[in-house]
């Protein structure tokens, strides 16, 4: 079964942490996706660039909307994600406490409904 990690953290701390931070932070990433990579449960990843890059699009009553902007502000913002292939519920939380994320942000792990 395929999972999609999605990771949650906050911009804001992102944008003011010293380099030397984002260097410890980028290296636990790779050594995360590296780990995933060797147990043959990697499927995907990628990082989005911040929130206020979105654009989010609706019609309502036949009429296109365009925002700028991220779709709700909150305290943390989607980054990223991991789509992984494990058998369980069970497995893909373990491999979502692993995740970097888990210590500063959240994540949510949503089953993937193609398999």
């Amino acid at each position: 079964m395929k999972y999609t990690l999605f990771l949650y953290n906050d911009e804001a701390q992102r944008a003011n942490a010293p380099a030397p931070a984002l260097q410890q932070v980028k290296a636990a990433f790779e050594a995360y996706t590296q780990s995933l990579k060797e147990a043959g449960v990697f499927v995907a990843t990628d990082w989005l660039r911040p929130s206020d890059t979105a654009t989010v699009l609706s019609v309502r009553d036949g009429t296109r909307r365009i925002q700028d902007g991220p779709y709700a502000a909150s305290k943390e913002q989607l980054g990223g994600y991991y789509v992984i292939e494990v058998p369980s519920l069970d497995e893909a939380l373990q491999w979502a406490e692993r995740c970097p994320s888990a210590q500063r942000g959240l994540i949510e792990v949503r089953p993937s409904a193609m398999g």
